[in-house]
């Protein structure tokens, strides 16, 4: 689709919203549904609850959301069994756009990666760069969970142990194959060191005994799209209403919404686009 096409849909979604906060019982999406495949990190933090009972309560679109890592919320999106998808892996992405699965890409949202560890941390890497403490925990063999999952957080791990030229194996190096939040139970068990994002650790932190040793390093800079399946692949995608939830999550409320939900008074996520 042009790119003024994409534009105009933009347009008629954020004026259908504005049409239906001030009249609802006329608004065209009422008693509308869609679907909505995204990663855990959206829906474990808790983000979606907040976020989406505003844009339901204003647009009569109910969304259903399925929470999966990164690489099999593309894939429902592939297959035509969801309507949008809201992921945190570009490289995925533009692929997944390439490929003329999805007919539009905003960036929503941004937040990082971290590393945790015990409080011993046996590798040393407490304030490190992450390239360096990948290498470090390589070095002296401690223990590292891995996602193994397909995920955004697993491709973005991978990345950072290709950037260090190094190939994880042994018996040092465990791969969960399960969603984040068993992973690092898994580790905290162990005592083992993880990557994850920063949402997810801090809405599990008091559940587990890790901490953050390495963080604020621009490569683990994490960032959010949402993107609408092509209708031209799959007629009975809900293309109108997946493209009013996208105008919704950058409108200025939607980032507001976003840059407002905290835990503990840290923001978890950062909006993509301007709200002032």
């Amino acid at each position: 689709m042009e790119k003024i096409g994409i534009m105009s849909w933009m347009v008629l979604a954020l004026l259908g919203l504005s049409s239906c906060q001030s009249n609802p019982d006329s608004c065209p999406c009422a008693q509308r549904t869609m679907r909505l495949s995204c990663t855990t990190s959206v829906d474990n933090s808790g983000l979606l609850t907040a976020i989406i009972p505003p844009f339901e309560q204003r647009t009569g679109i109910s969304v259903h959301v399925l929470a999966v890592g990164t690489g099999k919320a593309l894939k429902l999106a592939e297959n035509g069994d969801v309507d949008a998808v809201l992921v945190h892996d570009r490289l995925a992405e533009d692929a997944f756009m390439r490929a003329g699965h999805g007919i539009h890409h905003m960036p929503v949202m941004h937040n990082d990666f971290v590393i945790v560890g015990s409080a011993k941390d046996p590798a040393a890497v407490r304030g490190l760069q992450a390239v360096a403490a990948l290498e470090a925990i390589s070095r002296t063999g401690s223990t590292f969970v891995s996602r193994g999952d397909d995920s955004g957080t697993h491709k973005a791990e991978l990345r950072l142990w290709a950037a260090s030229k190094i190939v994880p194996a042994g018996k040092w190096y465990l791969e969960a194959g399960q969603g984040m939040r068993l992973t690092l139970q898994m580790a905290s068990e162990k005592q083992a060191y993880c990557i994850l994002d920063r949402a997810t650790f801090l809405t599990a932190a008091k559940q587990v005994q890790l901490e953050i040793l390495v963080e604020k390093d621009p490569i683990l800079h994490n960032p959010y799209s949402i993107m609408a399946v092509n209708p031209a692949r799959h007629p009975k995608a809900r293309f109108v209403e997946a493209m009013a939830f996208a105008a919704w999550l950058t409108s200025v409320e939607g980032q507001r919404r976003i840059g407002a939900f905290r835990i503990d008074d840290q923001i978890l996520f950062y909006p993509e686009v301007a709200a002032e």
